[in-house]
């Protein structure tokens, strides 16, 4: 079975750069992160913008969507972050405790919990439900910058350009740290949660067993340029996908390691793909390139 990706959309966000891009959990809407300080909700099928949220003090770096799509947060160059309503557009609370640019930002599975992680080198964990504005914990143990955080039921999953990845197991209070050799810029959980995708500064995109650390896989061709680019796996954990500072999404098979599509959009750019998202259930990927959004749908070609 041989899968062909197509180009479906190209939305113009016209909110700045867009800094990222991500999937509501049901897959039905994106959020887009703008240099412009503002936040967008879409329905990207049909290119239409919902909301604009407005309240971040510096550029939008990450959103992430609640499990019933009632609440979005996001983080940003202000060291804030901020939960909001969805529907009314107005912010819930503003969460400060960030001494530094917050990067990333993930609500838990069931939303109770929003996690984030900055260039103060702290991941704060914030239980949204209290009325509290401390957060819950604090994890301190990276000595860079933390670039992603990745949450599944039990584990957060934290790298840094420190070139480490660490997974907290939070039922035991277990500790996992990975030296990778080289600045981290993101990591991520494959679906069966048995492996994790790593994209470090040199431009080797790693595929590693989560329990033993293993080197399962190493995926090279793409362009890092120093960009903090993001990676991922596919729906069915078949294929390897990521930004590229040459603009386009890089697609390798998980198994072979062999390049199988290099996406771009309908015309040629100078910006680099930095953040991508895939869809909950489809193969269907968005990907931020400059001002625009990047959505790319599956056919299943019968060899």
């Amino acid at each position: 079975m041989e899968i062909d990706y197509k180009l479906v959309k190209e939305i113009d966000c016209k909110q700045g750069a867009v800094r990222a891009v991500r999937f509501s959990v049901d897959g039905a809407y994106c959020l887009t992160c703008g240099s412009d300080r503002k936040l967008k909700l879409w329905n990207p099928y049909r290119g239409v913008m919902l909301k604009t949220y407005g309240g971040h003090g510096d550029e939008v770096m990450d959103s992430s969507a609640s499990c019933d799509s009632s609440q979005i947060v996001s983080c940003g160059l202000d060291k804030s972050v901020i939960l909001w309503d969805v529907a009314t557009g107005t912010p819930v609370r503003r969460l400060r405790g960030h001494a530094g640019p917050v990067n990333t930002v993930r609500f838990n599975e069931e939303s109770s919990m929003v996690i984030s992680g900055s260039r103060d080198n702290s991941v704060m964990l914030w239980d949204i439900r209290s009325k509290t504005l401390e957060p819950a914990q604090c994890l301190n143990e990276a000595k860079d910058s933390v670039s992603s955080v990745r949450v599944s039921d039990h584990e957060v999953l934290t790298a840094s350009f420190d070139g480490k990845i660490r997974r907290y197991d939070i039922r035991v209070g277990e500790l996992y740290t990975d030296y990778m050799g080289d600045a981290v810029t993101c990591a991520s959980f494959t679906r069966d949660g048995q492996c994790i995708v790593v994209s470090c500064a040199d431009g080797v995109v790693r595929l590693m067993d989560k329990d033993s650390g293993e080197l399962l896989g190493e995926f090279t061709g793409h362009v890092a340029n120093n960009l903090c680019l993001e990676s991922s796996v596919d729906t069915q954990d078949t294929r390897i996908i990521s930004g590229s500072a040459d603009g386009k999404l890089w697609i390798w098979d998980l198994v072979s390691q062999k390049v199988v599509a290099r996406l771009s959009g309908f015309k040629p750019t100078k910006h680099p793909i930095v953040s991508l998202s895939v869809h909950p259930q489809t193969n269907c990927f968005l990907a931020t390139n400059g001002p625009s959004i990047l959505m790319w749908n599956t056919m299943s070609m019968q060899e």
